[in-house]
């Protein structure tokens, strides 16, 4: 797989996101400003209500934008390294199923689709992203629940 391509993927869906985000903020300031937002009495709190979603919507608008600054600034690793590190390709395998997670700086939990594949994108922040780092190829990663299945970290790119 390519990860340039995966890469392009995460960035083009942070851009989406970013941009819902934007023009979210910016009708949530407006609303909050508007001349039909005033108050008509002591109890009407719509304009108060609305200015407080643009600010938190300005907020998660201001991660977006340092999230697609981090992933523009990820360096990958080599095509072919021993351990499992920020900017890895990891394959999973579980007896014959298999699994694609990308580990990145952010935008855990995305899914994107490289050569038919789904590919997850994990970061070292959760828990599957802290038990793969570091871990070198063959390692057996210690079962996600009680009964569940140990996956084996089959490949590295």
């Amino acid at each position: 797989m390519n990860k340039e391509a995966l890469r392009s993927a995460v960035l083009a869906s942070i851009e989406a996101e970013l941009s819902r985000q934007t023009r979210a903020a910016i009708d949530a300031r407006e609303e909050s400003i508007s001349e039909e937002s005033r108050a008509e009495n002591k109890y009407d709190t719509h304009a108060q209500e609305a200015a407080y979603l643009a600010e938190a919507q300005a907020r998660l608008a201001k991660e977006l934008s340092a999230a697609l600054e981090a992933w523009r600034a990820l360096l990958f690793p080599a095509a072919i390294h021993e351990r499992v590190q920020l900017g890895s390709l990891v394959t999973l395998a579980t007896g014959s199923r298999q699994e694609w997670m990308l580990l990145g700086p952010s935008n855990g939990g995305l899914t994107v689709t490289e050569n038919e594949k789904e590919v997850t994108v994990i970061t070292p922040g959760s828990p599957i992203g802290r038990s793969l780092l570091g871990q070198a190829l063959g390692a057996t990663l210690p079962p996600a629940h009680k009964g569940a299945p140990a996956r084996r970290v089959a490949a590295l790119a």
